[in-house]
């Protein structure tokens, strides 16, 4: 990954210069920056690979800052914040953010979160497999799996829902190929983590929380079924 591109906007100089640095030694290119106005600009003359926002970043907010860039593109976003507050993570995965990590963080760790993240968008395919698990998902020619008006493309990486095409981010379509390899089967946030996030520790299960919630917003509300005390379901 010595070519990745990494957007950095912080407004603590201590902070994004250590972090810089931690980034710079593992072979990352870095564009550090210390409002959102300037990240915004940062990234449309850039297009970096990966976008790390902190929450509260004069001129543009992060939040803010993440809707403008997801607007414009599917980018992975990791949040930064200095609380583990609820209404921070929930705002900035909300807005579109892909993952968060609290500050103080170690360096390594966000290096391994950076890499994780990337990890899944350059294999959005690689989720687990479409073959058919408890319910039996029809499969059409092509690898078109088809769930009610919801088909998807596994070999395109598209997403129709009555013939529309459904604008999904390469984490909700990870998300959805893993419902779609187990349709009618229950799966566990932490399976969920694993297997989507990459996460090979225990992580913060309101990320899956929130990116099902997106994701039913533009299938279906009724296409993913909670199951209570136990995880979701797709609908088959």
């Amino acid at each position: 990954m010595a070519d990745t591109h990494v957007l950095f906007v912080e407004d603590d100089d201590v902070i994004r210069e250590a972090t810089q640095l931690a980034l710079e030694r593992v072979g990352f290119t870095v564009t550090a920056v210390a409002d959102g106005l300037l990240g915004l600009e940062a990234f449309r003359a850039d297009r970096p690979d990966i976008a790390l926002l902190d929450v509260m970043v004069p001129g543009l907010d992060g939040v803010s800052l993440c809707r403008r860039i997801r607007d414009e593109s599917t980018v992975p976003v990791i949040m930064l914040s200095a609380r583990a507050d609820a209404i921070d993570v929930v705002l900035g995965l909300e807005a579109g953010a892909d993952d968060y990590v609290t500050k103080p963080f170690d360096g390594a760790v966000l290096v391994a979160r950076i890499r994780a993240v990337l990890r899944r968008f350059g294999h959005a395919a690689g989720s687990g497999g479409t073959g058919s698990g408890a319910g039996g998902a029809p499969r059409e020619t092509g690898g078109v799996l088809v769930f009610g008006d919801v088909a998807i493309d596994t070999e395109g990486m598209e997403v129709r829902r009555g013939g529309a095409h459904v604008g999904l981010t390469p984490t909700e379509m990870r998300l959805l190929l893993e419902f779609s390899s187990a349709p009618g089967t229950v799966l566990s946030r932490d399976r969920l983590l694993e297997r989507v996030w990459d996460y090979g520790w225990g992580g913060d299960t309101r990320v899956v929380d929130v990116h099902v919630q997106r994701l039913r917003t533009k299938i279906g509300q009724d296409r993913i079924e909670t199951v209570r005390g136990f995880g979701y379901k797709l609908r088959a």
